[in-house]
Formats: structure tokens, sequence, C-alpha cells
């Protein structure tokens, strides 16, 4: 597989919450595919595709056994459940987010 792709062609993910903290994990299909989520899912990237809803940290942990990045992104929920308007107060929405964005994947 080579060229630009989404995400979501090599990948799945699970969300959750706690308050306004959005935790994210993305798992790869096939442990090939490991190296392009690290490269993909980094805070720098995550910020320039989000700007307007990521408003603190985001810290990324690798889970290499499992060909997955774990993601905490706080303040990002618009103040969580009990907390927000927001229709998606879970943040849910995130696994759909994080997995369109675009990476370049070599043979």
């Amino acid at each position: 597989m080579s060229g630009r792709l989404r995400l979501y062609d090599i990948a799945h993910a699970r969300a959750g919450d706690k308050g306004d903290t959005s935790n994210v994990c993305v798992f790869a299909y096939e442990p090939k595919h490991y190296p392009l989520l690290v490269r993909a899912l980094t805070p720098e990237r995550l910020r320039a595709a989000f700007p307007a809803l990521l408003r603190g940290p985001v810290r990324v942990f690798p889970l290499p056994q499992l060909s997955g990045v774990n993601l905490v992104m706080e303040n990002a929920l618009e103040g969580g459940v009990n907390a927000s308007l927001n229709l998606d107060g879970h943040g849910k929405s995130w696994s759909f987010l994080l997995l369109s964005l675009e990476v370049e994947a070599e043979d």
C-alpha cells in the first residue's frame, strides 16, 4: 500500500472520556502499519489539524505491543458531558476525526 490514505483505511479507534478530557486509542489493523500511526498522531499534527477543538495539553502514549497509540487530550470536550451543550460530550467524534487524517504510506 503506497500513496496517500486515511487512517481509517489501516486502523480503528475507541474513545472514552473523563470530564473534559478525551481519551482515544487508535489501533492498526496490521502491525506493519503501526509506524504510520506513530508518525501521524503527534501532538503537533493534531493541534494543526484541530486548532479550534484542542484547548489543552495533548499527550501521546505509544503502545507498540498492541500496534496502537493512546491519545489523551485535555480540555477537548467543551467542558464534558455535564458542563457542555456539545452534542458529543463523550467525545466519540474524536475517533472519527482522528481516523479521517491522511498519511503518506510507502510500501
